[in-house]
């Protein structure tokens, strides 16, 4: 892989501005998937005040990039580089202008991973590959770059659909608050994998139980953590729901609450589920919807489940990931086929979401992430 070297962002001028004056402005990655001319990341500025959003400056070269994650220190970021062959790469990451500097890249065999996350102590990189369909785990050196395989699992079997079901494929892999147990949801299979995970040496072993399994044709693509770690929500991308589950962090064990579509009752065409999350304060889930091209916004009452409030354009087609801004007040949409980024302001007693300004054009968004203030 290309080392490019660091690049300095002027965006990033307003981030200096003494923090009494105005709470400084957050800083923003997005990946961009522009084969023609620029594959990559790329930054901009956020008013956290405003929900304005500047135009993003291209900053790293990076081939394929699709998830990333930052570390909570705000030091680092990995992204996962999907095509074949695929793998894992890290950056460090210049607080003070944005720019980012390579550090390495591991190979990860098969046609390369869809997602990836860190452990709660930031010491590995858990990484899912899709086209594999298998997960890994990588420790993280004291330099922020890429170390050590301290695990790997080759997922198999499959499922009822006929082109999506015929083998696994791994689509998301984290571990659960506590840091004691991790979860894969393998699209191929139909089954949330549930493995036991060594918070020290960054090795796995199968849970007992080992999986959720989950309706047939279902297609499990990623979860999301109720801010008290005792229920978990697996979005389905091929039956277009969300699935609730109480969580047991002790026994390491899922128990289904309740499915719920994504959907509206009504709409005919052709969809596949995309992203989800919930927000900090536990109220609130959203969902988005690649065909209806739409954002799903649910409420959560005090047992984990879900109602669902209302659906909102994403203002663009293919709405593949969003994120919240370090203040939980706006939602970064990332629309993939019609090139834009939309923000969205959010209403803190109703979850509802209101369109803030225009859309920002960026060629093939893909990932989104904050830097953490």
């Amino acid at each position: 892989m290309t080392r490019p070297s660091i690049v300095v962002i002027s965006l990033i001028a307003a981030l200096l501005l003494p923090t009494m004056v105005r709470p400084a402005p957050a800083l923003v990655y997005f990946g961009t998937n522009d084969a023609s001319n620029q594959m990559g990341l790329a930054a901009a500025s956020f008013d956290t005040e405003t929900g304005a959003l500047s135009r993003p400056t291209f900053v790293a070269a990076a081939r394929d990039p699709a998830f990333f994650a930052i570390r909570p220190d705000g030091r680092y970021l990995y992204i996962c580089n999907t095509g074949t062959p695929g793998g894992v790469s890290a950056y460090a990451i210049d607080r003070k202008s944005g720019g980012l500097t390579f550090l390495n890249h591991k190979v990860s065999p098969g046609r390369g991973p869809s997602h990836l996350s860190l452990d709660r102590n930031g010491r590995y990189v858990l990484n899912a590959n899709y086209g594999g369909g298998h997960i890994e785990i990588h420790a993280i050196e004291a330099d922020g770059s890429l170390g050590d395989q301290t695990a790997f699992v080759q997922h198999t079997g499959r499922s009822v659909h006929p082109q999506r079901q015929t083998k696994a494929y791994a689509h998301w892999f984290g571990v659960d608050p506590a840091n004691r147990f991790s979860l894969a949801a393998d699209l191929g299979t139909d089954r949330i994998v549930i493995y036991r995970f060594d918070a020290d040496t960054g090795s796995i072993a199968a849970n007992d139980p080992p999986a959720m399994a989950v309706r047939p044709g279902s297609g499990p693509r990623h979860l999301a953590w109720h801010p008290n770690g005792r229920v978990v929500y697996a979005i389905q991308e091929l039956s277009n729901a969300v699935i609730a589950f109480s969580w047991d962090d002790k026994r390491g064990v899922l128990d289904e609450l309740q499915t719920i579509a994504t959907l509206p009752s009504d709409f005919k065409g052709t969809n596949t589920a995309g992203e989800i999350a919930v927000h900090p304060n536990g109220r609130f889930l959203y969902a988005s919807n690649r065909g209806h091209d739409s954002i799903a916004v649910f409420a959560i009452d005090a047992g984990g489940r879900l109602a669902l409030r209302r659906h909102v354009s994403s203002a663009g087609k293919t709405p593949r990931y969003f994120a919240f801004d370090p203040t939980h007040r706006w939602l970064i949409v990332s629309n993939q086929d019609s090139d834009n980024l939309v923000v969205f302001s959010i209403d803190q007693e109703s979850g509802e979401l209101s369109q803030q300004g225009e859309p920002i054009r960026l060629v093939k968004p893909m990932g989104v992430a904050f830097l953490p203030w």
